[in-house]
């Protein structure tokens, strides 16, 4: 009878009874192959056994098995396009698998498939069918003779669908499948001829692989002339988690199983339907929970959105998911608001989805906004286009037009092949490929997984540049005292290292502006970020760099539009950011005063970090800070923030600076001319540094300054970290937030805080006291029960042989001091099972202990039966072990080394 179960329980069914079975359980690698650069993704739950089936490793066992986290979206294995219309297909999936490492071969492989099918996830042994390679009379022979299945449910294939190899050459061999019938009542006599038309009359479950032989030449007819047995075979299946969960539970669809209904539900939410809603616009609500899923996983495995490789297959799903949300009426960005609903339901099992969950949503949602703010645009052009084709009686769209809408518009070949199939059109591909690569070779943009150029790229461009009199480019000026956007022309590009004439949607570009308001990180500041725009495109800069001395370039990626060299550009940074940036920056100098004023002159900065934030600050310092410097120091600061000092920036020349008193930053290189960084007011200068980064001009518009940290970083030098500001005022209220929430807990005021927890530390020491009593009190009364109900006599010596459980382990020798006041002459053997372990505690009285009686040699023998050792003074002698479960058979033992003793 089938045993309706949630998807962990039928995940853990599966697992514990290959557990049962000396399976090694061994954890889902990740989605991003470590083993096997000829992978997009992990498919198949062998990937991580890859070496090991080819004999390049080893493992410390011989069998294993898996639930493991699977990508299927690229080459003959991608599932993608199937995706919503189908009831089974998926991107992201898991898959249950055993694995043989030469240990056992059909035989067991396909018992084990066959008892956990049956007995464990109780499916009717009338609804299932099997598959063998049309010459594997082994196989054919288990499953008829050996497990007793009728012949007319045991079909024979070709190597189409029964014979598997990892390559033209190399391990290879038959396999089995595993089928569950839909359809029951067609009758036992069409089983085998559906199996071999592959009708929809049954569903692959199970995918057993025998690795047997070792091809040595292509053998594409499947003669099996070049395949050599290998000496050691070995099995390796496969088993969808989706699938044989959508069937233990009765129900026609993977999607109706509680690994996608909470996410259907979490839509629902957003969307107000109901669920007979829901199911009349069914497709839309299974790509956006599927596609939601693999974005999770991939993300949480270190797949970030991008234009090329992995990355790209990331920015896909979510994409193609967030515009399926528009037929569902989003028209903002809504997936990150679903992500706890897919965390739910696989982070017990996969926690680094728990530990990842807040850059999870972050990166989804702004990969949503990204392409919310192109995709209207790129909708109003396609369907403008497919109208006009219509109107002409055409109904394919060019590969040109595609290519056009991808790398203009950002809108993904995959979400434009969806709307053109649904109003009845094709993409001609062919020419959406040629196109592709035709713009590549044309703008010199590299290769498509992307390669960096060395220094002479960009060389051979600057010098180009300041030669160039029609670009007059005299090199690229920063000034750091202002954030205003400049207007300038884009006079370089540059992709993967190489220049180009122009970029498309999705690149990660660096452009290059004669001058520019973005500062690039020196000094401990972070780069800015911002965004640079020209006529119909759009680069969101995510970072600065300086390739070469004299050129600053601008990191990025292009959301819309094309950028060209010579594009009239607008550079903007993002203002809000660099204000909590400048607030840290400025509060660095401050800390830096007072952290001298307090700890003496020999302090020196050694390293920062100046971000929107936080801050970090490393300076010599040979001792810790105290707690008490460290509140003096956060007061000064704060004070001198309140007295709202004026901030003032100075370029002299560096031997003046040095003159005057300014600090200069140790290691750092300096002109002939600095800048000048001073906090004061009148007469009272209170920090005067040497600085090129950017400040606020008057100390107040820092706002709150807070110590989070102090430690250690290496010898002699101490850090500090610190926030103000946006990030000061956050901590603060998550603080308080927390204060309140305790004190609701303790029922008091969140002043009174410190003194109900003291109160409550001294009444739980008090308790424990009492506990600890009372525990002894009734140990030593069940002690007294067994002293006097349990005595024996063993070869004319009194014994208490006995078991005394839930004792702590620094009591067990108390007890020993009970019986030698309660027995005058004897041995005792006392067990107990302490958190788990076996503990034993022997004692003798001091008579017997002349007579040969000696404890800790009696206790060795009595250890070894629970797995322990010990030993100990003739009189007394305590051991643990490792098997609680034979702690009964230890203390039979005790009495046959008791009468030996005695003997």
């Amino acid at each position: 009878m089938m045993k309706p179960m949630t998807s962990a329980e039928a995940r853990k069914a599966f697992l514990d009874f290959f557990a049962e079975m000396k399976h090694q359980e061994v954890a889902s690698s990740s989605l991003v192959p470590s083993n096997d650069p000829t992978l997009l993704f992990t498919n198949a739950g062998m990937v991580q056994f890859k070496d090991v089936f080819l004999g390049l490793d080893s493992r410390p066992y011989s069998r294993a098995t898996t639930s493991q986290k699977c990508m299927r979206v690229s080459g003959k294995h991608s599932d993608l396009e199937n995706v919503g219309p189908s009831l089974r297909h998926h991107t992201f999936f898991e898959m249950l698998g055993n694995f043989s490492f030469g240990d056992y071969f059909k035989r067991d492989a396909i018992k084990y498939a066959y008892l956990l099918l049956t007995e464990v996830y109780g499916l009717p042994k009338e609804r299932l069918a099997f598959t063998v390679y049309q010459n594997d009379d082994e196989a054919y022979d288990i499953w008829v003779k050996d497990m007793g299945v009728d012949p007319k449910r045991v079909a024979r294939l070709g190597p189409k669908t029964n014979f598997w190899q990892m390559a033209e050459t190399g391990p290879c061999g038959p396999t089995s499948e595993l089928h569950w019938d839909k359809y029951p009542d067609r009758g036992i006599d069409d089983i085998i001829p559906s199996l071999t038309k592959e009708d929809d009359r049954f569903l692959e479950l199970w995918n057993l692989v025998f690795m047997q032989f070792n091809r040595t030449q292509d053998d594409p007819d499947h003669t099996g002339a070049f395949d050599v047995p290998l000496p050691k075979p070995g099995v390796d299946t496969g088993m969808g988690l989706e699938r044989v969960l959508s069937v233990v539970n009765g129900v026609l669809s993977n999607y109706e199983t509680d690994l996608f209904l909470p996410i259907f539900a979490a839509t629902q939410k957003l969307t107000g339907d109901s669920d007979e809603q829901r199911d009349a616009n069914i497709v839309p609500y299974r790509v956006i929970a599927d596609h939601l899923r693999a974005a999770v996983f991939l993300i949480a495995d270190g797949v970030l959105p991008g234009a090329k490789g992995r990355d790209s297959v990331c920015r896909l799903v979510i994409r193609r998911a967030s515009r399926f949300g528009s037929k569902l009426g989003f028209d903002k960005p809504f997936l990150g608001g679903l992500v706890d609903a897919v965390v739910g339901i696989m982070g017990a099992q996969y926690p680094e989805l728990v530990e990842r969950r807040d850059a999870i949503i972050k990166v989804i949602t702004q990969e949503e906004e990204r392409f919310r703010r192109t995709l209207d645009r790129g909708l109003t052009e396609l369907e403008e286009e497919l109208d006009r084709l219509q109107s002409a009686g055409q109904t394919v769209l060019s590969g040109d037009k595609a290519f056009y809408l991808k790398a203009t518009l950002g809108l993904p070949i995959q979400v434009t092949k969806d709307i053109v199939e649904e109003r009845g059109f094709t993409v001609d591909e062919a020419g959406f490929k040629a196109a592709e690569e035709a713009h590549s070779l044309a703008s010199g943009g590299g290769q498509a997984m992307g390669t960096i150029a060395s220094a002479d790229a960009y060389n051979d461009t600057l010098n180009a540049l300041k030669s160039s009199g029609a670009l007059a480019f005299s090199g690229v000026i920063y000034t750091p005292y202002t954030a205003s956007p400049v207007d300038e022309p884009v006079v370089a590009l540059f992709v993967d290292g190489r220049p180009v004439q122009d970029a498309l949607v999705g690149d990660k570009v660096e452009i290059v502006l004669p001058k520019t308001p973005f500062y690039v990180e020196a000094g401990g500041q972070v780069s800015d970020m911002g965004v640079i725009s020209g006529k119909g495109w759009r680069v969101e800069v995510e970072d600065m760099r300086r390739p070469v001395g004299g050129m600053i370039v601008h990191v990025g990626e292009v959301v819309e539009g094309t950028p060209k060299v010579g594009d009239a550009a607008h550079a903007q940074i993002d203002f809000e950011r660099r204000g909590d940036i400048t607030r840290n920056h400025t509060a660095t100098h401050l800390l830096h005063a007072a952290l001298r004023r307090h700890l003496g002159t020999h302090v020196q900065q050694r390293g920062s970090l100046v971000a929107p934030d936080r801050l970090r600050f490393d300076f010599a310092h040979d001792s810790k800070v105290t707690l008490d410097q460290i509140r003096e120091i956060e007061t000064e600061v704060n004070d001198y923030i309140l007295k709202n000092y004026p901030v003032l920036t100075v370029e002299k020349s560096l031997a003046d600076a040095r003159a005057e008193g300014a600090m200069a930053l140790f290691g750092e290189k300096y002109g002939e001319r600095v800048r000048t960084v001073t906090v004061k007011k009148e007469d009272d200068r209170y920090s005067y540094e040497l600085c090129g980064g950017c400040h606020v001009s008057e100390t107040g518009q820092i706002g709150a300054f807070i110590i989070t940290a102090e430690g250690s970083v290496s010898a002699g030098i101490r850090r500090v970290e610190a926030l103000t500001g946006h990030g000061a005022v956050e901590y603060i209220q998550r603080s308080m937030n927390t204060l309140g929430q305790l004190a609701a807990q303790l029922s008091t005021s969140p002043d009174q805080v410190g003194d109900r927890i003291a109160a409550l530390q001294s009444e739980l020491t008090t308790a424990k006291k009492q506990a600890a009593a009372l525990q002894r009190e009734l140990a030593k009364k069940s002690f007294d029960v067994l002293v006097s109900s349990n005595l024996e006599q063993i070869n004319g010596a009194q014994a208490l042989i006995a078991r005394l459980d839930d004792v702590p382990p620094d009591m067990l020798r108390e007890v020993s001091d009970w019986f030698r006041n309660a027995v005058k002459s004897g041995v005792m053997v006392i067990g107990s099972v302490i958190d788990g372990k076996p503990q034993l505690v022997v004692a003798v009285t001091d008579d017997l202990s002349k007579k040969g009686y000696h404890a800790g040699n009696l206790i060795k023998g009595i250890a070894a039966v629970v797995g322990g050792g010990g030993g100990g003074r003739p009189t007394m002698a305590q051991a643990g072990g490792k098997d609680a479960g034979k702690l009964n058979e230890a203390l039979d033992t005790a009495r046959q080394l008791i009468a030996a003793a005695g003997g």
